[in-house]
């Protein structure tokens, strides 16, 4: 249970983690998707100042045409002035009319001229400043768009390392929840088992009641007649007054800490989520510690929020202890239980850290009331706030007395009377309803406190994340907080009913009579255990059967090892004679090979000395000499291979290549074939084995064959035996299926005539109720009319 809890825990946190992750990868696509418009809208800039470049390059162009046909026509003018000029030296004689004719010309085309060059002037400078112009507006357009493009690159980089790291996160999530599912089967498989057992163990446990019903009868009755000391006047020394061991008790209380180790584990991640999302939130909200430093009151509260591990995780720790504590073989009422002050310790410890933090959470409300975008709706929420925070800060105060009311018997005795610890637990399980009560408006006015920040127009999706997640730790503390409780409050009759107590007393158990009470436990086991030894649990048929077979198939399989590791060393001896066989024919053809070598350096000793004399009668001798020894060695290769032939023809398997030269060989050929000889005899002999070892196997495999059909037509005849029961069977059901069927028709053909008796006679009733209804309305209207008379 608390595996599957922690799993819980676990696959929560990942869920939550997952949220945030998801939550910044939105804000990060949202702004690489504005940086992709800004980008696409710059190109758009670009590509329109590209296009006035264009026109401006094209009117360029088109003035310094403009330019090159006035410079044309300035030339054209002062060529003709110069012949003017020279026609007018030429006609000065001729009179004052057409000298002053030319002046005025003349002055004409100086102002035409003047007017171009200044036009020309003011064309350049305006030309000039425009390509000035162009050409800084492209360089900042040109650092924009590289500045813009890295920006880019960069947070496409951090996309894809945040898609990447939440495809792990998935693929993790996905495979958890895959082992979770598996684990969920098995568990639930495991639970059918356990229901099964526990059908049984309940069957068991009803025989084994009424038998030990029967012997309490029979033990209470001998003690009534045997058992004549009874001493009340002094208890301490009646042994009779001596508790007995509770079993189902002890199992009872083992049952119930289980139970409450989880809601305090599930209790424990509740508050350990709710502290560190109060903390994030502190750094979000009024002021984002990322952008400017917060007050040092949030930064002193921050940092006893950070501390809370320290003061919550001992609650599941020492809890764990005492559930460790309580066994079956232990004895377990507040006396005896010491693990309870240590989680009494830890909770007080708990409670004063809430004490102390509860000062700056209602300074931390006060900011956000302060901050210069609250609403008097947001103010009128933290008052609330404020006030929850305060009762359940008192609620946690008073659980601390009473938890360390009922730690006090474990280390003190008679500090608290049997009578006052039912009114005790009666005031924790009150104390526990008003937490959940507390917690359940503190989380109320927290989800209407959200919707309202989330109407502010500064609000951020960090804190908005924050904030979802605050909300999720704060139901599951409203769900904790409600399961303990109500399991409180269920199990409140066991932990006020006394587990314990000495026959005709209401004093409480002191760990002394625990202590004699499990040695006398001890005790009657081990005399009961001397006295009736259990016996052996007697095999079932079909069992045995089954274990007869393995039996016997384990043998034969034994038998059939033996028999290969047999073989095994047999075909290994006759190897090891295969190998002494090719190694003396490895000598053989060593000493072959040096006789070879030796004929060879014989051969060119000869050739040497016959080619002392010419030069043609040496090669005639040398090839006469090499046709001899050519012709040589094939009449003793001849030779050999028809030795070689007729021995292997005469001794089997012998090869050896005699040579003519060689007689000092006879000893060497005699061992050969001694050793021949004794191969021989080596393979007969590991055959022959061999041929036995196989028909032993042989004969204990007709054995075990033969053993297996007797089994077989045994399981035959019993499965024929059960075959004749089920067919019987068979029969006897049908037989009631067309009995009882049988009977169903005829209460239906019943059922169907009585519903039509009934039929009739609701028609009958009805006609006299209209019969009755028609005399009623006739007899009225007569009583009118004689009133109108």
């Amino acid at each position: 249970m608390a595996n599957v809890t922690d799993l819980q825990t676990k696959y929560s946190k990942l869920a939550q983690e997952y949220s945030k992750l998801r939550a910044q990868n939105q804000v990060l696509k949202k702004g690489v998707v504005d940086e992709q418009a800004n980008s696409a809208s710059l190109k758009d800039q670009l590509k329109q100042r590209d296009q006035s470049l264009r026109k401006q390059e094209q009117e360029m162009d088109s003035l310094s045409f403009r330019n090159q046909q006035l410079a044309k026509r300035v030339e054209l003018l002062q060529e003709e002035l110069a012949a003017s000029e020279s026609k007018g030296k030429k006609g000065k004689s001729k009179g004052d009319s057409p000298s002053q004719h030319g002046l005025q010309t003349q002055s004409v085309f100086n102002e035409d001229l003047q007017k171009k060059i200044e036009e020309n002037e003011r064309l350049h400078i305006q030309f000039y400043e425009a390509d000035e112009q162009h050409k800084r507006e492209e360089a900042e357009l040109k650092t924009r768009l590289e500045e813009l493009e890295r920006s880019s690159e960069q947070h496409q980089a951090v996309v894809d390392g945040l898609t990447t790291k939440y495809m792990e996160t998935i693929e993790r999530l996905q495979s958890d929840k895959a082992r979770l599912e598996v684990k969920a089967q098995t568990l639930e498989r495991e639970a059918k088992e356990c229901r099964m057992r526990t059908e049984e163990c309940q069957q068991q446990l009803r025989r084994c009641q009424s038998d030990l019903n029967r012997q309490v009868k029979q033990s209470s009755s001998v003690i009534q007649e045997k058992v004549p000391f009874n001493d009340t006047k002094f208890s301490d020394y009646n042994s009779l007054n001596v508790p007995p061991h509770n079993r189902r008790h002890q199992l009872k209380a083992r049952d119930v800490a289980g139970q409450a180790l989880s809601f305090i584990q599930d209790l424990v991640a509740a508050l350990l989520n709710f502290h560190s999302y109060t903390e994030q939130r502190v750094h979000i909200y009024p002021l984002d510690s990322s952008i400017e430093p917060i007050s040092p009151l949030n930064q002193k509260f921050s940092q006893y929020l950070h501390e809370n591990a320290a003061y919550v995780r001992p609650l599941e720790d020492s809890f764990l202890q005492l559930h460790q504590s309580i066994t079956e073989d232990t004895v377990t009422v507040l006396e005896t239980v010491v693990k309870l002050k240590s989680f009494a310790d830890n909770f007080s410890t708990y409670t004063h850290f809430l004490q102390k933090i509860l000062p700056y959470q209602l300074k931390s409300l006060e900011e956000e009331c302060e901050a210069p975008l609250s609403t008097a709706a947001l103010t009128a929420k933290n008052r609330e706030l404020q006030s929850d925070m305060k009762r359940i800060t008192s609620v946690f105060e008073k659980l601390q007395s009473y938890i360390n009311l009922l730690a006090l018997p474990s280390v003190r005795q008679d500090a608290l009377p049997q009578s006052s610890t039912s009114a005790v637990f009666t005031q924790l399980a009150a104390c526990l309803h008003s937490l959940h009560d507390a917690i359940k408006e503190m989380s109320k006015h927290y989800n209407q406190k959200a919707s309202l920040e989330q109407e502010l127009p500064t609000v951020t999706q960090k804190l908005c994340t924050t904030t979802e997640c605050l909300l999720g730790s704060l139901g599951s503390l409203n769900s904790s907080t409600g399961k303990i409780a109500t399991f409180f409050s269920n199990n409140l009759d066991f932990f006020t009913s006394p587990g314990y107590s000495p026959r005709g007393s209401t004093v409480a158990l002191n760990p002394l009579q625990a202590e004699s009470m499990l040695a006398n436990k001890k005790k009657a086991a081990a005399y009961i255990q001397a006295v009736k030894k259990p016996r052996p649990q007697s095999v079932p048929y079909r069992e045995a059967l089954s274990n007869r077979r393995i039996l016997t198939s384990s043998t034969e399989s034994r038998e059939g090892l033996s028999q290969q590791v047999q073989q095994s060393q047999e075909k290994i001896a006759r190897l090891e004679q295969e190998k002494e066989h090719w190694l003396l024919e490895a000598q053989l053809g060593k000493v072959r090979l040096e006789k070879e070598n030796q004929r060879i350096a014989d051969l060119e000793a000869q050739l040497a000395a016959a080619l002392g004399g010419s030069p043609d009668s040496r090669t005639a001798a040398a090839a006469s000499t090499l046709a001899q020894s050519h012709e040589e060695d094939e009449t003793e290769q001849r030779a050999a291979g028809k030795e070689t032939t007729l021995c292997t023809s005469l001794v089997g398997m012998l090869c050896t290549t005699p040579s003519i030269e060689d007689v000092g060989d006879e000893e060497s050929r005699e061992q050969l074939i001694k050793t021949h000889y004794m191969a021989r005899v080596g393979e007969l002999t590991t055959q022959l084995q061999i041929s036995d070892s196989k028909a032993v196997h042989f004969h204990s495999e007709c054995r075990a064959l033969a053993k297996r059909l007797a089994i077989a037509e045994k399981s035959r005849e019993t499965l024929s035996e059960e075959v004749k029961l089920a067919n019987q069977n068979i029969t006897r059901l049908q037989d009631e299926l067309a009995t009882t069927k049988r009977s169903y028709e005829d209460q239906l053909s019943m059922m169907s005539d009585h519903l039509c008796s009934m039929n009739e006679t609701l028609s009958k009733q009805r006609e006299e109720i209209d019969t009755l209804k028609m005399g009623s309305k006739v007899r009225s209207t007569q009583t009118v009319i004689i009133i109108t008379f």
